[in-house]
């Protein structure tokens, strides 16, 4: 390259436009940090000196005098195991059948559609048929069991789309040298394509966990507000077809029924280090089934 290029090339990245362009650019990169840090330190601030220890063990008591969240992080941690359960399996399956075996058709556009409906459904309307239906018509009432099911309406598009723009990063090279030596389909999917896509496969499972800690609206018609804790695993496993409010149904219920809102900024605190613990133990998980990293 000569000196002429060089100097010319120079002089076209620091053009006005660019230096506009990055200025901007940086400064909504720090806006939205600066919003994340003002919230988080505002909860903090708020609710910090509400959490212990017999707060996070305990179960609110007027009798015993105690105020406590343990039953309401039992029903969180339930509804999270039973809803994944059920919804990761159907939700990657669902993917791996549009992207690997279904032919593009009239079959394949309805399915999409009904995806991507469901994905724009408020929440509330959700709550709504899971409590008629799940409750009612199947006689589930307000219980564990019937937020779970609600829930798995909710996220089985997130985890479908998601899995499916994943099994699209795969490179066809990866497909055509599996047929090359002579395997199967399902053992292609099985051994190849599944894990490399697995990256984002996990990020799927993990923005739909984040939507089920964060969900309150559908819960409050299905699941109920009780936050009584089983007092053995025998009752931990009846309790799924029993009443249980998460921590958002309690923090919602304690700043607007019981105006307490010294506990509601206790349990902000509470979600936001299950979020973060959540997204920490994510990036570890990806970091190695990430193949293009390790390279």
């Amino acid at each position: 390259m000569t000196d002429i290029q060089y100097s010319s090339l120079k002089m076209r990245r620091k053009r006005p436009k660019d230096n506009l362009l990055y200025t901007i650019i940086y400064l909504c990169a720090g806006l939205t940090v600066a919003l994340l840090a003002v919230i988080i330190i505002y909860v903090i601030a708020k609710g910090a000196h509400g959490v212990s220890w017999s707060f996070l063990t305990s179960v609110t008591s007027a009798l015993k005098g105690t105020v406590g969240i343990a039953g309401n992080i039992v029903n969180t941690v339930m509804i999270i195991l039973i809803t994944m359960v059920i919804a990761t399996p159907i939700g990657v399956g669902a993917a791996i059948y549009l992207n690997e075996y279904a032919k593009p058709g009239k079959l394949v556009s309805i399915i999409e559609f009904a995806t991507e409906t469901l994905s724009g459904i408020p929440s509330i309307i959700f709550g709504l048929f899971g409590m008629m239906f799940f409750g009612q018509t199947l006689g589930l009432g307000y219980s564990l069991m019937t937020g779970s099911l609600t829930l798995i309406l909710m996220i089985l598009p997130l985890i479908t789309r998601n899995t499916q723009e994943a099994l699209k990063t795969v490179p066809e090279s990866y497909r055509q040298g599996a047929a090359g030596l002579g395997a199967g389909k399902w053992y292609t999917i099985r051994t190849i394509l599944v894990p490399s896509a697995m990256p984002g496969i996990i990020t799927g499972v993990v923005l739909a966990i984040g939507r089920i800690v964060g969900e309150s609206a559908a819960l409050l018609f299905t699941a109920g507000s009780a936050k009584i804790l089983p007092e053995s695993v025998t009752g931990l496993f009846s309790k799924i077809f029993e009443s249980g409010g998460t921590l958002t149904v309690q923090l919602y219920l304690s700043a607007t029924s019981e105006g307490d809102f010294d506990v509601a900024f206790a349990i902000a605190v509470v979600l936001l280090v299950l979020v973060l613990v959540i997204n920490l133990g994510t990036k570890k998980i990806v970091s190695k089934f990430d193949v293009t990293r390790k390279k």
